[in-house]
């Protein structure tokens, strides 16, 4: 009997933030170390390089500032696209709206957040766990047509106490939480998503 190995997908991970070291950045590197094995993450880091959104810069470069063609080369050869969000005076961060500005955009790359599946968390020092930054970060991503994961949902509060001065999540329910969060979308991928060769399933909320 001839067995198919599970494909494993690649991810592309964005922070929200330009902090180096900020706690959605943190976030994502645990989420690299707690996705499953069918799933690749990679952690993108030249969003300081994609200027802000200009539409005579667009129209005297009509493949974008070269920051801009990077983040949607980047989106377009990933299976799947996880954000992690702040949240800045109960909003979505600007420099995360300007980029999902530049990527709603038509581009030789297609638009490549339509029909891409996604997924949104975030982690905030305050007890909120970034709730209104994620739903606006949702509203803009469901607008471009992309596949945006609808639970679980990860709201990571006082996040200076679930990471180590190293910047390693430590705590155990945040630990299995974001453990879930990840095999959660790995099912959405498939589910919205599948390989080559799959068998298309319904798109549904999961249980």
């Amino acid at each position: 009997m001839t067995t198919h190995a599970t494909p494993v997908r690649n991810v592309l991970c964005l922070a929200g933030s330009l902090r180096r070291d900020s706690w959605n950045r943190r976030l994502l590197r645990a989420a690299v170390t707690q996705a499953p094995a069918t799933l690749h993450l990679a952690v993108y880091e030249e969003l300081p390089a994609v200027p802000l959104f200009d539409e005579d810069v667009e129209q005297s470069e009509p493949t974008g500032p070269a920051g801009v063609q990077a983040l949607r080369k980047a989106i377009a050869r990933a299976d799947g696209l996880i954000i992690a969000t702040p949240e800045y005076n109960h909003a979505i961060p600007g420099v995360l709206k300007n980029a999902l500005d530049w990527l709603s955009r038509e581009s030789p790359q297609g638009e490549v957040l339509l029909e891409k599946p996604v997924a949104v968390l975030g982690a905030s020092s305050g007890p909120w766990g970034t709730r209104l930054a994620q739903a606006s970060v949702r509203q803009v991503l469901h607008t471009c047509g992309a596949l945006v994961m609808p639970t679980p949902t990860l709201f990571m509060a006082n996040a200076g106490a679930r990471f180590d001065p190293d910047g390693m999540l430590t705590d155990p329910a945040a630990t299995q939480s974001l453990q879930r969060f990840m095999q959660a979308f790995w099912h959405w991928m498939e589910r919205v998503a599948p390989a080559a060769g799959e068998p298309q399933a319904a798109a549904a909320v999961l249980p």
